[in-house]
């Protein structure tokens, strides 16, 4: 079965990091752009943070740009989003997300308006809830 597993989430003070993981089961990362999304309740999901597995190049929402960080392990073949200064905002289900880099850019990728309408974006895994709290 093709699909991410995310891992790592958690409730954490405002200012507080996380880092989460998201381990691609049945494929490869290679060649493909990989994101991370997020859903909060009552809200359509939007793209956080994108990476090109074939030059590394990244992209960021605004609303966390300068906070969090995209990075891949091709050897662990795992995706991990740091998440430093963490706001109530940023409270959400994380998911990971591929799709072929010759189908798109980074940007692209996490500027999708539906994107789990996009039939080229998946694997999509069950997600991780990260609630950011005092």
């Amino acid at each position: 079965q093709v699909q991410f597993v995310e891992s790592g989430g958690g409730l954490v003070q405002p200012g507080g990091s996380l880092r989460l993981s998201c381990a691609a089961s049945g494929f490869r990362l290679d060649y493909y752009g990989l994101g991370w999304f997020r859903q909060a309740p009552g809200k359509e999901p939007e793209g956080v943070a994108c990476i090109s597995d074939t030059d590394s190049s990244t992209y960021y929402a605004d609303s966390v740009r300068g906070r969090f960080t995209i990075s891949e392990d091709n050897a662990r073949n795992t995706v991990y989003l740091q998440m430093n200064s963490l706001k109530p905002e940023d409270t959400a289900t994380y998911y990971c997300a591929r799709k072929h880099i010759a189908l798109t850019t980074v940007q692209g990728m996490c500027s999708l308006a539906s994107p789990k309408e996009d039939k080229d974006l998946d694997a999509w895994g069950q997600g991780t809830l990260v609630t950011v709290s005092s």
